[in-house]
């Protein structure tokens, strides 16, 4: 493995579902302790660009490097057990499943086998509303309580780093508070972060960087010390003249 100081890194990725391409030549990086924002616009190939990351679509053209090593060509499951570990939007968990059974059946790959107890007890503590409802069937819960159980799975999948999308859809404010803390805390175990979100608010309180995805380009790198304030992000975001 080449000693890099970036665990992912995205040089020129095309890709899309059919022509035409929604990625249109998308370069990125996100540092080893890292946390990257990801916003823009829907429709403009954030969901796509982490759905290309973690191979279940197939790019056309690029790069993706994770911890040094190409992974464009692995498999999404071979990916997962490299730690590069993706919760997509809109989690379509088992509803008939105990949450308990859910999170123990995310550590599939070894080192996730290996490191079950602990991350099943970190889950625990870190979402202790998951700790109540253990024995419950997935589909007794609230969206709110879906949502810490799918990052719940992905954390047990033993992460060396945690693509999440759009984590705060539908949340009520207080969830989205407690949603941010728990990310926070995630981070602070050194894993890195890449994060796409609508909530201006909510990213900002997180990452160290942003990127603006806008028509499939990257259009503008953010970094946390530029003084750039929520109206100019707002103006970024809705395309106002003169952002």
């Amino acid at each position: 493995m080449s000693h890099n100081s970036n665990a992912l890194e995205i040089v020129g990725l095309r890709a899309g579902y059919d022509a035409p391409d929604v990625l249109l030549g998308v370069s990125l990086h996100v540092g080893l302790n890292e946390r990257v924002g990801l916003f823009g616009p829907n429709g403009h190939g954030k969901t796509t660009l982490l759905n290309t990351i973690s191979r279940v679509i197939r790019p056309r053209t690029g790069s993706v490097s994770f911890m040094g090593e190409a992974i464009d060509d692995l498999a999404p499951q071979k990916i997962v057990a490299r730690g590069l570990v993706h919760v997509p939007q809109a989690n379509r968990l088992f509803p008939d499943m105990q949450i308990s059974e859910i999170l123990e059946l995310a550590a599939y790959t070894r080192r996730a086998q290996e490191e079950l107890k602990t991350n099943l007890q970190y889950v625990l503590e870190l979402f202790p509303r998951l700790a109540e409802r253990r024995r419950q069937q997935c589909k007794t819960l609230s969206g709110g309580e879906r949502q810490m159980l799918s990052i719940g799975v992905g954390l047990m999948g033993a992460p060396r780093m945690l693509m999440l999308d759009e984590p705060t859809l539908g949340l009520s404010p207080k969830l989205k508070d407690e949603l941010a803390i728990a990310i926070a805390e995630i981070s602070s175990r050194g894993i890195p972060l890449l994060l796409v979100e609508q909530d201006i608010a909510f990213i900002l309180s997180l990452v160290d960087r942003m990127y603006l995805v806008d028509h499939g380009e990257i259009s503008r790198e953010i970094n946390r010390g530029a003084e750039v304030d929520h109206d100019e992000i707002m103006d970024m975001y809705f395309g106002s003249e003169g952002a």
